[in-house]
């Protein structure tokens, strides 16, 4: 067992005992987060040579994994951090070198590795109202200034907002709106506000508030160097994008499996047939579920933007929420109405786990994808619509 994951599972029940204040006040798990900088997690994806785990996407599945089954609310905004770092980690040296991606980039690049394996964690500004994480579709626009970039827009469902130490900022280039950029906004940065907008059914303590941007960057905030590379790298690598997320709901549901064992033991309602053949429904629904992401993310690690990694990759995402989904509302029904009232755990993770099918891609566009790939098309080109 990897160092990784034995401090995420240490790390479990201290993340089960706060999730139902925090889910209750809808607050940030600043506890929690003070405890995932002791243990060096946010350093997971950064490499040795930076002071980092040097993790691959398996360790970190399973890292989330755990994580969500003490909160889910913190390993969604964990997964968040790990997707901006393994993704800074992991872009592929041929990749680099195709690009013509210039050294000041490199710099950048461990300057941001660093500062994460010494504590520094990012969030994601990707979602815009009405359009979600359709990066082809958003209204968020830089302008190319003498050696800076000017973004102006909103953002919104940006986990962990006012609590990060930086942003990754997706927008579209004013000159050429074909192009969309991603950009590492420092939180400290001059015209970087948030609005408390977040009050959701489920996630409540991810503080996924609104983000509104009229900053000026420095050149090598422009993530890649070269601008224009978002659309591309979603299409080739869509694992940070698509899968990372479905650990957590795989770990969410497991919660909801192991919340309603222990109401039942506690209650006296084991020897019930109808409870048990959930229990044992669940259980073998998330053993299912798990298999997948863990060969999605073995694939990731052995092969990353391979087409049939890619297709992993989308079925890992269609099955974690789906399955999280379905296992909550039967763990629900298992454990009978006394569970459904606020401050059980099973009431909160019911509503944590149903938001699994609504994270982007959600499991309707996951499906099409599929479908798609299933009928010989193009499933990143087909359709009546972008997916990014």
């Amino acid at each position: 067992m990897s160092d990784a994951l034995e401090a995420a599972r240490r790390l479990v029940p201290r993340l089960a005992a706060r999730a139902a204040g925090y889910d209750r006040d809808g607050a940030f798990p600043v506890d929690d987060f003070a405890d995932l900088r002791r243990t060096g997690l946010f350093g997971l994806m950064v490499p040795e040579r930076l002071g980092g785990m040097g993790a691959g996407f398996a360790e970190y599945a399973a890292v989330a994994h755990e994580l969500a089954r003490g909160d889910g609310a913190t390993a969604l905004v964990f997964n968040m951090h790990a997707s901006v770092t393994g993704a800074l980690a992991g872009i592929p040296d041929q990749l680099i070198e195709a690009l013509g991606v210039p050294e000041s980039f490199l710099d950048a690049r461990d300057r941001v590795l660093s500062a994460a394996a010494g504590g520094a964690w990012y969030a994601v500004a990707m979602s815009e109202r009405g359009v979600g994480s359709r990066l082809s579709r958003m209204s968020t626009m830089y302008e190319v200034g003498d050696g800076t970039f000017r973004i102006k827009g909103s953002k919104t469902f940006v986990s962990g907002a006012g609590h990060a130490d930086g942003y990754l900022v997706a927008a579209r280039s004013a000159a050429d709106p074909s192009l969309v950029s991603q950009f590492l906004v420092s939180a400290g940065t001059e015209g970087l506000t948030v609005e408390s907008t977040w009050d959701a059914l489920g996630m409540r303590a991810t503080s996924s508030h609104d983000l509104h941007l009229d900053v000026t960057v420095p050149a090598d905030a422009l993530l890649g160097g070269v601008e224009g590379l978002a659309l591309l790298v979603a299409q080739l690598m869509p694992h940070w994008m698509v899968a990372s997320y479905a650990a957590v709901y795989v770990g969410v549901a497991q919660a909801a499996i192991d919340a309603a064992v222990a109401h039942l033991n506690d209650r006296g309602l084991a020897d019930l047939p109808a409870a048990r053949a959930r229990i044992g429904r669940a259980d073998a629904a998330v053993a299912a579920a798990r298999l997948v992401v863990d060969e999605a993310a073995r694939r990731v690690d052995a092969a990353p933007g391979e087409p049939e990694t890619n297709r992993w990759v989308w079925r890992a995402k269609l099955l974690a929420g789906t399955t999280a989904a379905d296992v909550a509302a039967s763990m629900l029904e298992a454990a009978g109405t006394g569970a459904s009232r606020r401050g059980h755990p099973l009431e909160r993770l019911y509503r944590d786990a149903r938001c699994g099918s609504l994270q982007p891609a959600t499991s309707d566009v996951c499906a099409d994808w599929l479908g798609v790939a299933a009928l010989g098309g193009d499933p990143d080109a087909d359709g009546v619509g972008s997916r990014w």
